[in-house]
Order: C-alpha cells, then structure tokens, then sequence
C-alpha cells in the first residue's frame, strides 16, 4: 500500500515551504507543528542532512469529524506533510488519509479520508501548477 502523495517541483527550497503553507490554507489546513528534521539532527546529533521539513496540518472540520468518529484516531493526526530536497528538486509529500481508514478499519472515516485526501490532492497539484 502506498501511504503518500508526492510532487516533485524544481523550485528551491524556501520558495517550495512558502508555497505549500499557501496550498494547504487554500484547502482549509492550517500549520499546527513543524519539525525542521535537518537543524534537529544536526543540534542533538551533529548529522548533517539535507533539508527536510515536517509540516503537521489540520483542517478543523475534518479533524472534528474524525474524532467524533473515532476518539483515538487523534493518533494519526495531524496531516503530516514533508518538504524535503532530492538532489536538484524539491519533494512535497503528503500522509494519504486514506492511511487511517486502513489503519482502523472504520467505516464511519471513509467520507473524511475521501474529502481529506481529495483536498490534499488539491493543494498539491496547486504545486505542481507552479513548476
């Protein structure tokens, strides 16, 4: 099972980040936590990496009706999107909502994985757009 969404883009990092907490408002996500990957591992580890960021979104309607759904499914939130460099391009993932549907097995999550999936999908060919 894939358990990603992914774009490509050739646009350099920073510009890419911007873009993308751009898409996700435009889908109603907003940015609850991020992890900068690159800065933590090289502070606690001293491993250098490339940059990698970890974006944790939330559109509140869909996360309300998840949860009313399914208490703990507050485990699998929020969205996590990755912005990370690969060489010259930059990789935009996102965690396929689906993932929680399979995860759980519930059926009452199905609408919400659809309608969050299909935003996400949204929000990454917006990015896909600007290559």
């Amino acid at each position: 099972m894939n358990y990603d969404r992914t774009v490509s883009l050739t646009s350099d990092f920073a510009t890419t980040v911007d873009a993308v907490r751009e898409a996700l408002a435009a889908q109603g996500f907003g940015v609850l936590t991020e992890i900068d990957l690159a800065a933590t591992l090289k502070a606690k580890l001293g491993h250098d990496m490339e940059d990698y960021l970890i974006l944790g979104a939330c559109n509140p309607s869909l996360t309300r009706r998840a949860i009313e759904a399914d208490r703990t499914i507050g485990l699998l939130l929020p969205c996590n999107v990755v912005v990370r460099r690969e060489g010259d391009h930059t990789i935009v993932q996102a965690l396929d909502p689906n993932t929680m549907l399979a995860l759980t097995g519930l059926p009452a999550l199905q609408p919400v994985a659809q309608e969050a999936a299909a935003r996400l999908d949204a929000a990454l060919a917006s990015l896909a757009d600007r290559r």
